[in-house]
């Protein structure tokens, strides 16, 4: 089975027809996925910009990272599931969508990246990274994370 396939029987699902029929159940669920946006914007930001040096300096890097990531994984985790619900309203218009390809392409490398070189990096713990480091991390993260909100909202103003 090809990708293009793929679309076409999810499209055919009874999820994909549903959430293609109903008159309120995208925008429910578009409502959830930004909120998932809104929450783990603020855990990107909150340990990239402590890499950076540009706030909560007066805690350790490791801690933020500790404490954002239950944060990180549980918006994550809802962004995915409407993620997946988003794509079953409409999957053959994302196929052809180069603004969804941009999207999915990000949010696959903001995830391994998080996951491996980010983590690594911020729970190494203070002065075992050199500073250019913490902030080279910091800059792509932020790079790939902005990758997909741009990417996300390209797909809303693509045909």
């Amino acid at each position: 089975m090809n990708l293009l396939s793929f679309c076409q029987w999810v499209s055919e699902t009874p999820v994909g027809q549903a959430m293609s029929r109903s008159s309120w159940a995208f925008a429910v669920i578009e409502s959830v996925h930004l909120l998932g946006l809104a929450v783990i914007g603020g855990a990107v930001l909150m340990l990239d910009l402590r890499l950076l040096g540009l706030g909560l300096r007066d805690q350790p890097i490791d801690r933020v990272a500790r404490e954002a990531h239950p944060w990180l994984v549980s918006s994550l985790l809802v962004m995915l599931v409407t993620g997946v619900l988003l794509f079953s309203s409409e999957p053959i218009k994302c196929y052809q969508s180069t603004a969804f390809w941009v999207k999915m392409s990000s949010l696959l490398l903001a995830m391994i990246f998080a996951f491996t070189v980010r983590t690594k990096v911020a729970l190494a713990g203070e002065g075992r990274v050199k500073p250019v480091w913490l902030k080279v991390v910091a800059v792509v993260s932020l790079t790939l994370w902005f990758g997909v909100g741009a990417g996300g909202r390209w797909i809303g103003f693509s045909a």
